[in-house]
């Protein structure tokens, strides 16, 4: 089976740069991450690389080293990121399999303006090695056609690996088989703003509220309601900037320098935070995650859109003309969750007028992964997923 693997992952034989000039091509790159190796081990074949922003660092995906990766709905488009090379070779054809990383939203971004499919599962349940300077908020994940191609992933790169201290136990059962339980008397809570916490295009809008129609049609409970959320964002980049400062901070002076511009100012700020700044925002993160547990002890899924907009610019952090300063401004609906550790997916529900992919966000409880890929294959049986995708 044809994978790719971001160029945030260790592939043997192979560099693994980071979209990165700061990193030397020799090696000797000789070991696997976890995910690659258990994929190595059925057998998959390698393809090669995806491209990254530099260290992952942000929502669209150019780097010093690489360029830009566009979107192959539209060249002229962002193919989102940080993992946005995996998407767009997925969406093109290069392969049915990618493994991607995400510490803000950097599978479900891609995957929303790509037009594919793709998961964030429950922290730990895929082993990650080396272990990522974003700490907790990163995660390992498949990015596949289809619901059922990620389960599949799943089922094998979801194995406990010693190098990951925080590595979950094996699952319970097989996420391939759990696939065909339906949605059938699931408790859906649909929030299409978070409260009116998020402006949201309008097509955008509307076929997320299609979809959420298509699931009260397959017999789940839905209930337009939202969780108890603020926008964590000051605390997300408290730890997000820290994490990128850790990240340079053994480069000398003239190496910095060669540095994406927005990363090394991003750095300078994480550079300045106080451990107390640090443990504030994990008082943040924890008491966000004490409420999405309260939550999902009343819903079993909770549906937004992946994001409130679909593909712009090329070569850009923030759409022109958005006032937005980072891309955290248009991405509220992907990061706190990484925050919570929970499994969430964004699924393919159309396309906008420009032929533009519309993604759907599916979160659940931590260590309920199989719920979220339980409602995206009832979507994609029930033809909600446009053809192609």
């Amino acid at each position: 089976m044809p994978v790719t693997v971001k160029d945030i992952l260790l592939l043997r034989g192979v560099p693994t740069l980071k979209g990165s000039r700061t990193i030397g091509p020799d090696g000797p790159w000789d070991e696997d991450a976890p995910s690659v190796a258990r994929l190595r081990e059925h057998g998959a074949v390698f393809l090669g690389k995806t491209t990254t922003p530099e260290f992952g660092w942000k929502g669209v995906t150019d780097s010093p080293l690489n360029g830009v990766t566009r979107n192959p709905h539209d060249p002229s488009r962002t193919a989102g990121g940080s993992s946005g090379g995996a998407a767009a070779a997925v969406a093109r054809g290069a392969g049915p399999l990618a493994l991607g990383t995400d510490g803000g939203g950097s599978v479900r971004i891609p995957a929303a303006f790509c037009g594919i499919f793709a998961l964030k599962p429950t922290y730990g349940r895929v082993p990650l090695y080396p272990a990522s300077a974003f700490g907790t908020l990163a995660h390992v994940g498949p990015m596949t056609r289809d619901a059922a191609d990620a389960a599949l992933m799943l089922d094998a790169i979801g194995a406990p690996d010693s190098r990951d201290w925080s590595a979950l136990a094996p699952a319970s059962g097989s996420f391939t088989d759990g696939l065909a339980g339906g949605v059938r008397g699931l408790r859906v809570a649909y929030s299409p703003s978070l409260g009116g916490q998020v402006r949201v295009d309008p097509q955008v809008a509307a076929a997320v509220r299609r979809a959420v129609e298509r699931l009260a049609g397959l017999g789940a409970y839905v209930e337009e309601t939202d969780p108890d959320l603020t926008d964590p964002v000051e605390a997300f980049h408290t730890l997000w900037f820290a994490g990128a400062a850790r990240v340079v901070q053994h480069l000398p002076r003239e190496q910095r320098a060669l540095l994406d511009p927005g990363l090394r100012e991003i750095c300078g700020a994480g550079a300045r935070y106080s451990a107390l700044d640090y443990l504030a925002a994990v008082d943040v993160r924890m008491d966000l995650g004490r409420r999405m547990g309260a939550f999902h002890d009343t819903y079993d899924l909770l549906v937004t859109p992946a994001l409130p907009l679909t593909a712009f610019e090329a070569g850009v952090e923030v759409p022109r003309g958005s006032g937005y300063r980072r891309w955290t401004g248009w991405t509220p609906f992907t990061y706190p969750f990484n925050m919570t550790q929970q499994p969430a997916a964004s699924v393919p529900v159309g396309t906008d007028t420009d032929g533009l992919p519309i993604g759907l966000q599916l979160v659940a409880a931590r260590h309920r992964d199989d719920l979220v890929l339980r409602a995206a294959h009832a979507l994609y049986e029930a033809g909600v997923t446009p053809a192609g995708s």
